[in-house]
């Protein structure tokens, strides 16, 4: 990021009442300005507290925007706090006097009335944790307003990995938006005390909101009960929210009632987020355990890893979400549905055994410390400076990385010339083609490079275009770029304006077609093949010039695929793709069948479109037989039967990866198999067949010369072997494919010359 660039921050939150949202919105701010950006802070409802705005004041670059004491809005009435519809007009209102380049919100309702409003599209970094967070939740009304949010939005930000592949799987619109951005916690000014024994009586300590589900009226009565137990003890809370829950009319009152007179409980009522961690910190032990209800929540704790940073061991439910985080031998869970007596067990455990209290306080603080500010500034400056490239600076190196060097010609585009750098105008790039789907993270950065103007000839079909709305772009294009080399490319290359550029990209298909004898090849700058091998084919096969042709690979997205394996994933094979025949499902379960003969907790999936999804597939009787069998086969077969799970076709892949230990490429034949370098990027292990250029993309120890061996070399992977190998795949995948890469390299072909 080399530009300064301009936020907006709206959460739909009260920052007068500490709680969890409260909370994001201070860290937010301040996790934005550490990664430089200048921010705005927009709040909802008049100042009666500076507990969580002070820590903003100073901060460079920020500024706390008070509509009501600014005088913002029109007369209020009786309202205290801004409506999602008056927050949407008050941020268009900021914006048309100082634009920003992002706009993040928090919460649904106003996220649902900014993009209904549209004045922010493409803009929106929605943080959402207030949506549907199970198969029963989702409704189709429910996916059909997140799936309208989602394309309006440049990223959404979810709070755990569950949380986002949950979101993927149910909106698609949402795959390649999503991405990681978890509570952030301030490391302690203040000097931690020495804990060597607990105090007497045991100080136990909640920060937060108080509601039902989070069990703080029975935690009020823990002292009591531990006392049965031989053992003194008090609560210490900090906090000002009671929640006035219509399921349980008594509870606020009851609640106010146990602060102030529960034996036992020390109240400290709300404080500055710094003093509520000193209070935390000169305790024992922080309580983090909730109702049942809350077990399957995709959310994290922001007071786990508060009283992590502290060095505090937490009693807490036991969860798939925590034992991710703390691990499944966390000696203080509290079992799952267990009441009262068994959270008093965990503390008197965290008491009576000063290893176990040790283990869970180390634990705690480990999982905290990846959860600082600087760690969350590190990812928001990392996720802008994708999605705000810097102009790239030009060089006359090859435009190919190390590992696809081998057989290509060498590359002729020089520096670009000042003209092309300092010209008056945007730079004007069009794109061309019927099927863009391997284009879309690269458009995405050549649109947001400054200097650059991007426009798109989208055919409806291969061959059908409207020959007006070509014509137009090409007359308007300084450079134009065609996707396939099938009637787009012979079109524009017979209509090339004079002094543009024209570039090509061939895949694999179009060498079979009739397309390439018709291109006027002296009209074409560059043809872009994605691997050496297809260079050469493509010579061979049309005797264009040599200076002509060059590869650059496809890109991978490996930080939308930078994803934890599930537990399980060292046992399961994965296929992307298995139509055509030519991709060879058959020789997978020939895998399969070896592998379940030594070992029956192994099993493949596959994700793909079922062959009779396409037509032009489905009428070739020589297809149709060689799917018949297949789908026989894997119902009959002793060794394979219930052993392949069919996922649904779609864009979630990286979710999909998560549980994918080793990817297969059995075809006959690829230009380049992307799915192959998709799963290392996961850290899934490649297993390849010798199809023809696979070792000039892949590195040879990958490539098996029968599925037999392929099958030998996956079983001889330990865990322990296998996490190495896959992080060794990843790393290959990351210097060679990665899109950053690959995207400056297409940026140095367009902008060159």
């Amino acid at each position: 990021m080399t530009r300064t660039l301009k936020a907006l921050v709206y959460g739909d939150v009260n920052l007068n009442v500490i709680d969890g949202s409260a909370v994001w919105a201070q860290s937010t701010v301040q996790a934005l300005s550490l990664a430089g950006c200048h921010t705005r802070l927009l709040l909802k409802s008049p100042v009666r507290t500076e507990r969580l705005i002070e820590p903003l004041a100073g901060l460079p670059g920020v500024t706390v925007v008070r509509p009501y004491e600014e005088r913002l809005l029109p007369t209020q009435g009786s309202r205290s706090s801004l409506s999602p519809g008056q927050a949407s007009q008050l941020l268009a209102r900021l914006d048309r006097d100082e634009p920003c380049d992002l706009l993040v919100l928090r919460g649904l309702r106003v996220v649902t009335r900014v993009v209904a409003d549209g004045a922010f599209d493409g803009r929106i970094w929605a943080y959402l944790t207030d949506v549907p967070q199970s198969a029963a939740e989702m409704t189709e009304a429910a996916r059909t307003d997140l799936a309208r949010a989602a394309a309006a939005c440049r990223r959404i930000l979810c709070q755990t990995e569950e949380l986002r592949c949950f979101l993927e799987a149910w909106v698609p619109e949402a795959c390649g938006k999503s991405v990681l951005s978890p509570p952030a916690v301030p490391v302690p000014g203040f000097p931690l005390p020495e804990r060597d024994r607990p105090h007497d009586p045991v100080r136990l300590v909640y920060t937060g909101k108080f509601a039902p589900d989070w069990n703080t009226l029975p935690m009020t009565r823990l002292p009591s009960v531990l006392s049965e137990l031989n053992i003194r003890a008090e609560l210490h809370t900090v906090g000002d929210k009671i929640h006035d829950d219509r399921a349980h009319p008594e509870f606020k009152a009851e609640m106010a009632q146990a602060l102030r007179s529960a034996p036992g409980v020390h109240h400290h009522g709300g404080q500055p987020r710094e003093e509520a961690m000193r209070i935390a910190a000169d305790c024992d032990l922080g309580l983090g355990w909730r109702d049942p209800n809350l077990d399957a929540s995709l959310e994290l704790s922001t007071k786990v890893l508060e009283f992590g940073v502290l060095g505090l061991p937490v009693v807490l439910n036991r969860t798939p979400a925590h034992e991710t985080l703390l691990g499944g031998d966390y000696p203080l869970y509290v079992p799952r549905g267990a009441a009262l007596d068994a959270a008093a067990e965990a503390v008197a455990l965290a008491v009576r055994e000063p290893e176990a209290r040790l283990l869970a306080a180390e634990r705690c603080r480990k999982a905290a410390g990846r959860y600082t500010l600087q760690a969350a500034a590190d990812r928001w400056r990392a996720d802008l400076d994708r999605v705000f490239p810097s102009f790239p600076k030009l060089s006359a190196s090859p435009l190919l990385p190390a590992s696809l060097k081998r057989g290509n010609p060498p590359g002729q585009g020089g520096p670009a010339s000042p003209a092309v750098v300092a010209r008056q105008r945007p730079l004007r790039l069009g794109v061309a083609g019927h099927d863009l789907k391997f284009l879309t993270r690269l458009l995405d950065h050549l649109r947001a490079l400054p200097g650059l103007d991007v426009r798109v000839d989208a055919w409806p079909a291969l061959a059908r275009h409207d020959p007006a709305a070509s014509r137009e772009l090409a007359d308007w294009a300084d450079v134009v770029f065609v996707e396939w080399c099938g009637p787009a490319a012979v079109w524009y290359s017979r209509h090339k304006r004079r002094g543009s550029r024209l570039v090509v990209r061939l895949h694999r298909f179009e060498l079979t077609g009739p397309w390439t004898r018709q291109v006027d090849i002296d009209a074409v700058d560059r043809v872009v093949c994605v691997s050496p091998c297809y260079a050469r084919r493509t010579r061979e096969h049309t005797g264009w010039p040599e200076s002509k042709i060059m590869v650059i690979p496809n890109w991978v997205d490996t930080a939308q695929l930078d994803r934890p394996k599930v537990p399980g994933a060292h046992f399961r094979l994965g296929m992307i793709g298995i139509v055509p025949s030519l991709k060879r499902l058959d020789l997978g379960l020939d895998v399969l069948e070896k592998l379940r003969a030594r070992d029956r907790r192994w099993h493949l999936s596959v994700k793909s479109k079922p062959p009779w999804e396409y037509w032009w597939i489905w009428n070739k009787p020589e297809e149709r037989a060689h799917y018949d069998a297949v789908l026989r086969r894997i119902q009959t077969s002793p060794l394979i039967e219930g052993a392949v799970v069919f996922d649904a076709f779609g864009p979630d892949v990286p979710g999909w990866l998560r549980r994918i230990g080793h990817v297969l490429s059995t075809s006959d034949l690829e230009s380049f198999h992307l799915a192959t370098a998709e799963g290392m990027a996961s850290r899934a292990v490649p297993a390849l067949l010798p199809w023809e250029g696979a070792d000039e993309i892949y590195d040879r120890r990958w490539i098996h010369e029968t599925p037999e061996a392929m099958a030998d070399a996956i079983a001889d992977l330990g865990p322990d072997e296998w996490r190495s190998a896959g992080e060794l795949a990843r790393t290959q995948v990351h210097e060679s494919f990665s899109l950053e890469r690959v995207a400056g390299d297409w940026t140095e072909l367009l902008l060159s010359g």
